[in-house]
């Protein structure tokens, strides 16, 4: 992706289903689980620099000792050096004579993250403060071991004031925060509720004292639980976490808009946020990994048993995120790897047409390196183009008798698709500027060219992007960068279609008036005059959010009706190579079709940010408030 947004964050579990003795004859070592947990949070990366926590749980733990544990941290390396201190401290236990590499029953007693249970998050942060304490997992505590509630996500809820409210209005004293901390009290209201029943009803049959914890524990019902608690949840999730009864539990909003995965075998469960980073972690092979459906919770309980179970109605429709396939997802999956290269593939007749099909006079290339396999399938189906003219010309010389040794020689020789390697991204050089903000002398040279490869004016250069959503990449960058080759003429074609609407459910990009969609609506608006329309939809945003439930109608949906898809790349094209140091090479930017996202990804048909169908009433709410930031000049997000 040629401009850098922010990415969603990564959830792991793991629950181990065998003694710690187990693991360390078998794998050298007790710390398996605890190694497994950081080589699964690493393989997720992508998902999250801002900040990494871990949690963890010891089983039947006797009364008066910890048995569960968490730290967080926001270090620009936090995951490394969580890991590495409790390494330390491991370490530490062994110099003391407290802890026994050979004794797994003494890491167990000594060491915070010898348990059965360990949960990881990494964070990308879309609201609330920045800081160590708003890094997952979040962790409700009680001196009741079954209302213990430690969670982490990968989620936005667009209703967060309303959930508070309904705190309040029970009596209860939220410290307002983020959706997160909404979740952990509405979940631990529930929760709390549950406890206090069980703990009646016990009294009720005169359950022995010192047999309660046990007894609440193993009746302690999470799937209705959650059922209660996620009823007026609006946004999407997935999460996972731990009851301090020893039940752990992974679950995923009944719309499928955000992404999970998980798998049982003899010695452990373990949930990811990606299927391929189980893959390659535990050695599985794909269809060992299972998703977890939308709306339903898998449940590994305190005596090591499996559980699936629905918390929410089946849906009319599943929205999963097209985002997660088009870029956020590691792309070693084999079906996002796929789904990709179609993506690829799909822009083949629009650049064709774009730059012709004597593809002597063409490179084509790609924008590093989110859109590598995009240009993988792209390039393959030109190649199918060209074999399958050169199939018809054979065909039909060898019918009229004109089928000579040149022509086969001009035919197969000549004409074929030429891929490039042309722009080179500075990983360090874009590391020193994310520090130093405000300088476009050096955001322009983030990228590099490969000099040589295009003739200047002779040939046009053709590059692959997966999405363009703001454009100042593009102008303050690539396309200075690229236009030092001189083609004939530039294209970006775009993977993605137009991102024209804020995302609340997750992706960091929620300002309306930064997408560069948006903005050349708005000028194509002024140029024809119709200013007046933007204060018309500023009233219709401003009524809609006076209601007290969101209705289901996109306002801003207007700024984009009188136009046509083209005549808005077009005028993207134009803003994007206004002074960018390109002299008069013309630049063509080419999107994809929302009918080929949707042939390309089936199975993943969230598409908001490109047509405004929001699939929950807060999404409407959130773009309405968008607009209105934009219209009202004011910063920040809308959610």
């Amino acid at each position: 992706m040629s401009d850098e947004i922010g990415h969603y964050c990564g959830i792991a579990l793991i629950r181990l289903r065998k003694p710690l003795a187990y693991y360390s004859e078998k794998y050298g070592t007790p710390l398996w689980g605890f190694n497994q947990l950081f080589l699964l949070m690493e393989k997720q990366h992508n998902r999250g620099q801002d900040g990494a926590g871990i949690g963890s749980m010891k089983l039947n733990m006797p009364p008066g000792e910890a048995f569960m544990f968490r730290e967080r941290s926001t270090s620009s390396k936090a995951l490394t050096k969580i890991f590495e201190s409790q390494h330390k401290q491991f370490g530490k236990k062994i110099d003391e004579g407290l802890a026994f590499p050979e004794f797994p029953k003494t890491i167990k007693s000594h060491f915070d993250y010898g348990g059965e249970i360990l949960l990881g998050h990494l964070r990308y942060g879309t609201s609330g403060e920045y800081g160590a304490s708003t890094c997952h997992p979040y962790f409700r505590k009680s001196n009741w071991p079954g209302k213990n509630l430690m969670v982490a996500g990968n989620f936005n809820l667009t209703n967060v004031d309303e959930l508070n409210r309904r705190l309040v209005e029970r009596g209860q004293h939220p410290v307002f925060d983020t959706d997160t901390q909404a979740i952990l009290e509405e979940t631990g209201y529930y929760l709390d509720a549950m406890n206090d029943g069980l703990t009646a009803q016990a009294a009720e049959e005169k359950v022995p004292g010192e047999n309660l914890t046990g007894w609440i524990g193993e009746r302690i019902n999470l799937p209705s639980v959650f059922r209660d608690a996620s009823r007026y949840w609006d946004g999407g999730y997935a999460l996972a976490g731990i009851i301090g009864n020893g039940d752990a539990f992974a679950m995923r909003d009944p719309l499928g808009i955000r992404p999970g995965f998980y798998f049982v075998d003899d010695e452990v469960v373990a949930v990811a946020s990606e299927r391929a980073p189980l893959m390659t972690v535990f050695e599985k092979k794909i269809d060992e990994v299972e998703e977890i459906k939308p709306g339903t919770l898998v449940l590994a309980k305190a005596n090591g048993e499996v559980e699936v179970e629905r918390f929410a109605d089946d849906p009319a429709r599943q929205t999963g995120c097209s985002f997660e396939r088009i870029y956020f997802s590691r792309g070693n999956d084999a079906d996002i790897y796929s789904e990709r290269k179609t993506l690829g593939a799909l822009l083949v007749p629009s650049v064709i047409e774009s730059v012709g099909s004597d593809f002597s006079k063409s490179v084509f290339s790609y924008i590093p390196n989110t859109a590598e396999s995009a240009y993988y399938g792209f390039m393959e189906q030109l190649r199918l183009v060209r074999r399958a003219e050169v199939k018809q010309c054979l065909t039909d010389a060898r019918k009229s008798g004109e089928l000579t040794d040149q022509l086969i020689d001009d035919l197969v020789m000549d004409n074929w698709p030429r891929g490039e390697k042309i722009a080179n991204k500075d990983i360090k050089l874009r590391t020193f500027i994310s520090q130093e903000s405000g300088r476009d002398q050096l955001v322009s040279h983030v990228y590099d060219i490969t000099y040589g490869v295009v003739r200047e004016e002779e040939d046009a250069l053709v590059c692959i992007d997966d999405s363009i959503v703001r454009g100042t990449t593009l102008k303050k960058s690539i396309l200075k960068i690229l236009g030092r080759s001189r083609p004939r003429k530039l294209v970006i074609a775009s993977t993605a279609p137009q991102i024209r609407y804020p995302d609340c459910y997750g992706i960091d990009m929620s300002e309306l008036g930064k997408f560069i969609a948006f903005q050349a609506a708005v000028e194509l608006i002024k140029e024809g005059g119709y200013e007046g329309l933007l204060s018309e939809v500023a009233k219709n945003c401003r009524e809609a959010l006076k209601e007290e439930r969101p209705g289901l109608v996109n306002h801003v949906k207007r700024v984009y009706e009188n136009f046509t898809a083209t005549e808005i790349s077009t005028k993207i094209a134009e803003l994007v190579s206004n002074g960018n140091g390109n002299g008069k090479v013309p630049v063509e930017v080419i999107y994809q079709s929302i009918e080929n996202l949707h042939d390309a990804l089936p199975d993943h048909p969230g598409d908001w940010y490109f047509t405004g169908d929001y699939p929950t009433p807060g999404g409407y709410r959130v773009a309405h408030k968008a607009f209105l930031n934009y219209y009202e000049n004011k910063d920040g997000r809308s959610y």
